[in-house]
């Protein structure tokens, strides 16, 4: 599949964090470790929660639940111990009952890894359609350009 190119580029993101790497996320050739990619999306997943979620619940309605149904990262250079990575965020795209997030990692104004992740809106029996407040919320953060 090919990816939009808009992904490569630090500025079509809404949502940008910038996070301190750590010498246990090295591998031995010096390089930031899969785990280590894997665990500063995560990162930034629950950072996004945040900043998505803040003053949500103004209207007194409970915080949507979702939960992780795919995670794929593509991998497109080598990160270095002790650079700092830049983390972003955006919605690629809503349906029903789900929606998936587009991250990137940066480091020094390169891209060297992508992220897609399906979330999919949980309700009491299983898969519920999102809603409406957290359907505005999410489209807000769609990439830029």
């Amino acid at each position: 599949m090919k990816t939009d190119p808009r992904r490569l580029l630090l500025a079509s993101y809404p949502w940008v964090q910038t996070m301190e790497t750590r010498f246990a996320d090295m591998d031995v050739n010096r390089h930031l470790n899969n785990v280590a990619f894997s665990r500063f999306f995560e990162e930034t997943r629950i950072r996004f929660n945040g900043t998505l979620f803040a003053n949500a619940n103004a209207d007194a309605s409970p915080r949507p639940r979702y939960l992780v149904a795919h995670v794929a990262i593509d991998y497109l250079g080598e990160g270095s111990y002790p650079e700092p990575v830049t983390m972003t965020y955006a919605v690629g795209s809503i349906g029903r009952t789900s929606f998936r997030s587009q991250k990137a990692m940066f480091q020094n104004d390169r891209c060297i890894a992508l992220c897609d992740t399906v979330l999919v809106h949980r309700g009491d029996a299983g898969p519920a359609p999102l809603p409406d407040a957290l359907r505005s919320r999410l489209e807000a953060f769609g990439l830029k350009g």
